[in-house]
């Protein structure tokens, strides 16, 4: 999942993937339940103390200072999911007279409300990461502030960190710059009507229609993501498809789990993500300021990968290439669309997950992002929802007011680490609730065969998924010779919602 390691958030994550089922109450305290306690086990803390609601409680609009520029004239919006409310960014793009594009990102300041230090910024940090189990939003800050004070909501006047980038017209940045303003959302758009519309599959989206010069707006959107989009490719940067399974009710029960696939919409937000945190990592190398990056390092099985290459004919270097990887994932998209999502999940697993790492002034480093092709990165578009990217917007602040740096490189140093153990704890918190559904799903299959592809092999055991439906789960028996990638038959044994388990054995 290109997006996971990344994009502002998994635009599909959030996506409320159980609420086909949440009429059924039984099933609604068991999930809960699950969720609850897996965050508890990942030792998650999901409630305010004392301090932080006192401190809640007391927090105020903040006021607008003279240095923001006033941008609220400028035709921003938003797309997200249909359901989010902890919007992050807007953006707005507008033509050139020599057929460049002006192009905008605006990200929430969450700094002005939230002070390095208090009460809620030591919670935000203690949780480091919103997790999205599909139950609730167990959100990195209080709902009153990631919902409500910070979130770019429709209509509502914001303080902002605008990421400016000025491209030519085949899309090279030609400038950029950052500074702080003050906008307003003037549409909340959603993923799946914008992206069916950009596809021709649906139409213009109700409030595009109501909003002058909206659709021209996003049009021009459209083609700056894909100019950028290209660049990146020509770079060697990684294009994946990626499956998310939504469990579907029927009369109160689990019927299927339907598979989430992205859509041009969420590529558009994805592009300008990625921009975006380029230049914020660049900005702050140029200022000669330590940094938090993300990076995604030279994959450790490259070799498995070669391997998988091999089996479809292609010859991939013997040494890790992103350049040579993004021409074979090409060439199988348009070859097999229908399986390249599960050549994907099969390369997103060897590559490995991000993390983040410190950056300090000086000659640049080796540290880059494997999967964008990118040597300058940060995350920086996600302030509500990710405390590295609070921690990168009051360092980005800290540069523009010319004064010193809120941390020393010491204190970088134990968020980077903080930041990457929560994220990885989300993600199995996450993983967990999928698995309860799943497992409510198949719990009367007890003895069926499934096909699957492999999904991990480590000392932990050995993982597949189903490919219809897309479940889950651990192999315990039969398991030898399994490797990342392959198609294997499996039977499934046992299921445990409460747990979150689904295990299976190996099948002739």
């Amino acid at each position: 999942m290109l997006a996971s390691m990344c994009h502002a958030r998994h635009p599909w994550r959030t996506a409320t993937y159980l609420s086909a089922i949440l009429q059924h109450p039984r099933i609604v305290t068991d999930l809960g339940t699950v969720a609850r306690q897996a965050l508890q086990n990942d030792h998650f803390e999901p409630d305010l103390d004392a301090a932080a609601r006192q401190q809640l409680a007391a927090l105020r609009p903040p006021q607008q200072t003279p240095d923001l520029q006033d941008l609220r004239a400028l035709l921003w919006s938003s797309i997200d999911n249909a359901e989010s409310r902890d919007l992050d960014q807007i953006e707005f793009a507008e033509s050139l007279a020599d057929g460049g594009i002006r192009l905008l990102v605006g990200i929430a300041d969450v700094d002005v409300i939230v002070e390095k230090n208090s009460a809620l910024d030591e919670h935000a940090m203690a949780n480091a990461t919103s997790v999205y189990t599909g139950v609730a939003v167990y959100s990195m800050l209080p709902v009153e502030i990631s919902t409500g004070l910070t979130s770019l909501n429709q209509d509502e006047d914001r303080i902002v960190l605008v990421i400016e980038l000025i491209l030519q017209a085949d899309g090279t940045p030609r400038s950029r710059d950052v500074y702080r303003a003050i906008a307003t959302n003037h549409a909340k758009l959603a993923y799946e009507s914008v992206g069916s519309w950009l596809e021709g599959r649906g139409p213009l989206p109700d409030v595009v229609a109501k909003t002058p010069g909206l659709e021209q707006q996003l049009w021009l959107q459209d083609r700056a993501a894909s100019l950028l989009k290209s660049l990146r490719q020509k770079a060697g940067a990684l294009e994946f498809d990626t499956i998310e399974a939504t469990p579907v009710g029927e009369n109160g029960k689990v019927k299927s789990l339907a598979v989430t696939r992205k859509n041009r919409a969420r590529d558009l937000i994805e592009d300008f993500m990625i921009a975006a945190n380029v230049v914020i990592a660049q900005y702050l190398a140029e200022q000669q300021r330590s940094a938090i990056r993300r990076v995604v390092r030279e994959p450790k099985r490259w070799n498995r990968i070669v391997e998988i290459a091999r089996t479809f004919g292609v010859a991939l270097p013997a040494a890790a290439n992103a350049r040579a990887l993004q021409d074979f994932l090409g060439a199988r998209r348009a070859v097999d669309p229908l399986r390249f999502a599960d050549l994907s999940l099969s390369i997103v697993k060897l590559l490995g997950p991000g993390e983040y790492v410190v950056d300090l002034p000086g000659p640049a480093d080796d540290q880059g992002h494997f999967g964008l092709a990118a040597s300058d990165y940060a995350h920086a578009t996600a302030p509500n929802r990710r405390y590295a990217d609070l921690v990168t917007q009051r360092l980005v602040k800290a540069a523009i007011a010319g004064t010193p740096a809120p941390y020393t490189n010491a204190e970088l140093t134990t968020i980077a680490k903080r930041c990457t153990e929560r994220e990885n704890a989300a993600n199995h918190v996450e993983r967990i609730v999928r698995k309860a559904a799943a497992a409510i799903l198949l719990a009367n299959r007890i003895g069926d065969t499934f096909d699957a592809i492999v999904t991990g092999v480590n000392k932990d055991g050995t993982y597949v998924r189903l490919l219809s439906p897309p479940a889950e789960g651990r192999v315990l028996h039969g398991q030898q010779g399994m490797d990342v990638g392959e198609r294997v038959r499996v039977r499934l044994t046992h299921t445990d919602a409460a747990r979150g388990f689904i295990d299976f054995e190996g099948a002739a």
